[in-house]
């Protein structure tokens, strides 16, 4: 249908109300009750841009303060640690996730759902397995997350039962790897992965100027964008056990002329100085940010674009009874984990969402008009 000729004036109008309303600059949360209607709204106002008016936030999801407390997750495990002469990050994170209600419960859900074959097929169901993942990763606080996923590694047998912390054989592996162009475009079809995908590449943001590497300065949001990632089309995840390598189980071998869009998509992931810097300062349990000359560069296997696992199957097989046995202790584990209750902040209620007010349907109203003009042109 053809527009009159005040079809213009209409949308300019249009604009302009919204810009007076509170859907000007919103933003969601992640993890919210209604998150996929907010980020629907989110996008839709994201593609009402004229003449260079960008109604919302160049990101999708509310900034997120970084509060973590390594030393009370320390703690939690010290009696049990007594007489040690080294430290194990990745077992005191297993150990302390046990001891906090919230993050057993759901932890002992993902693997269960991701591990139990169908009757149908005998594999696993990997949307049954990811949804889980994704419930882990935000509703559980990153004090117990980000210790399981970025503990610092030795040997091949601590990177291989981090690498296998996601359950890699359900949640995202296959005999071949697709297409990296075509996950991208399955994934930007749905408002929350392309949110997470666009909130990663914000907070991630590499840059040559900053002491830290990150254009946004901050870590914590880059290692929490990250693991919103998990549970996606794109699930990212280390790349083999002998590396601190991270990647999406995608190729670009097969993307033609679309060849340098997958290969900015993948270094986003295998050389991106701000994600290596966050992941370093991780594991080195510094939250100070590096000066300029103290910028971690990755190295040469962390900056390939093309991986390949080097885990063999007995190994892995192995590292899931680990696995299994950190996440559902018998007995006599039960009482040694027990030696205290955490005092980590619980997970906060959903959000609820009040009715809405008579000007937000305005907002509303006139969105749905705008949309309407962008959409049989102006």
């Amino acid at each position: 249908m053809k527009l009159g000729p005040g079809a213009r004036s209409q949308c300019a109008n249009a604009v302009s109300a919204l810009l007076s309303s509170p859907l000007h600059g919103c933003q969601c949360k992640r993890g919210m009750k209604k998150e996929k209607n907010c980020l629907s709204i989110y996008w839709s106002l994201h593609q009402s841009i004229i003449h260079g008016l960008n109604l919302v936030e160049s990101y999708p999801y509310e900034t997120v303060q970084r509060d973590y407390d390594y030393v009370r997750l320390a703690s939690i495990t010290a009696d049990s640690d007594v007489g040690m002469t080294t430290v194990n990050r990745c077992l005191d994170a297993a150990k302390a996730c046990n001891v906090d209600d919230l993050c057993q419960k759901l932890r002992t859900e993902y693997v269960s759902a991701c591990i139990k074959p169908t009757a149908k097929s005998g594999l696993c169901n990997r949307a049954k397995c990811n949804k889980a993942l994704r419930r882990f990763f935000d509703r559980v606080p990153a004090d117990y997350t980000h210790e399981l996923l970025f503990c610092p590694c030795t040997d091949t047998a601590c990177a291989e039962r981090r690498r296998q912390t996601i359950v890699p054989s359900c949640s995202y592996e296959s005999v071949e790897k697709p297409s990296c162009i075509t996950q991208m475009r399955i994934c930007k079809a749905d408002y929350v992965c392309r949110s997470r995908l666009a909130q990663f590449q914000y907070d991630c943001e590499p840059s040559e100027t900053s002491a830290s590497g990150c254009k946004q300065r901050n870590y914590g949001a880059c290692l929490l964008a990250y693991t919103g990632l998990i549970g996606s089309t794109i699930t990212p995840n280390y790349v083999d056990n002998s590396t601190s390598s991270v990647a999406p189980w995608c190729s670009c071998s097969a993307s033609g002329s679309r060849r340098k869009e997958c290969d900015d998509f993948l270094a986003y992931f295998t050389d991106n100085i701000c994600l290596w810097n966050a992941l370093v300062a991780f594991g080195s349990e510094s939250d100070q940010q590096p000066t300029l000359s103290q910028s971690s560069t990755p190295s040469p296997g962390h900056s390939s674009r093309e991986n390949k696992s080097s885990t063999s199957q007995p190994e892995t097989i192995e590292t899931m009874g680990s696995i299994l046995d950190t996440i559902i202790p018998t007995q006599a584990m039960g009482n040694e984990l027990l030696v205290g209750q955490s005092t980590l902040p619980s997970n906060s209620p959903p959000n609820s969402v009040s009715p809405p007010s008579g000007k937000l349907q305005a907002a509303f109203s006139l969105l749905s008009l705008l949309l309407h003009l962008l959409t049989n042109g102006l």
